[in-house]
Formats: C-alpha cells, sequence, structure tokens
C-alpha cells in the first residue's frame, strides 16, 4: 500500500492505494497521522478511491482515526470509497458513521465551516 499526505488550508488530506488490510501499512498510515497531529490539525480527508481491498482491522484503524480527530474536536471525511471498501462501510453500518465525500473539493467544503 502507498501513503501520500499533504495539509492544505488547514486540513490533512491522505490518498491510500493498495490494500488495507494490517501491518505494516496501518502502522505507517497511523505514524503518518500522528507526525502531523503535532501540527495542531483537527481535519483530516482520506482518499479511498484506489483503496482495492480492506479487512476488518483496515476499517478499525479508520474508526480509529475518526475518534482521534473527533476528540480533538475535529472532523474526518472519507473521499470516493472504492467499491470493496464502500461495501465493507455499508456491511459495517459505518457509512453512517463517517461522512463521505465525492472528491477533495467535497470534502473542502465539508470541512472548511467547521476549520473557520
Amino acid at each position: 500500500m502507498t501513503i501520500t499526505s499533504f495539509v492544505q488550508n488547514g486540513i490533512l488530506f491522505i490518498r491510500l492505494a493498495g490494500d488495507l488490510i494490517g501491518s505494516p501499512d496501518t502502522d505507517l498510515l497511523l505514524k503518518s497521522v500522528n507526525d502531523h497531529l503535532g501540527e495542531t490539525l483537527n481535519f483530516c480527508a482520506v482518499d479511498l478511491s484506489e483503496v482495492r481491498y480492506i479487512n476488518s482491522t483496515g476499517i478499525g484503524v479508520l474508526v480509529s482515526l475518526l475518534t482521534k480527530f473527533r476528540s480533538r474536536g475535529g472532523e474526518m471525511v472519507l473521499i470516493n470509497p472504492a467499491d470493496h471498501p464502500k461495501k465493507m462501510l455499508a456491511l459495517t453500518k459505518l457509512n453512517n458513521i463517517f461522512a463521505i465525500a465525492t472528491d477533495e473539493a467535497a470534502a473542502r467544503q465539508q470541512l472548511i465551516p467547521a476549520v473557520q
């Protein structure tokens, strides 16, 4: 799995590609987010459009990240989950918990009112 991230307008954007199924990838994702949280970021958008497969460990990491941002008074949005992640979110009913945006611009719009 590849993880790329950047900060723009107070929002941490993370792009994931490949399979989100456990260590070491989930550890790297958590470390990347924790490194950015030192910058007092409270808002995050995770692009799942190129995630082919996600299992319960991957879902658990997303829930963990959501909890981390919400406990800081922030929010997290998932961007355009691919077919398998979308099915897993629906199966676990987490599609009712996570905010989901169609693209980066829509995610930014959902988070910007919270940022200001």
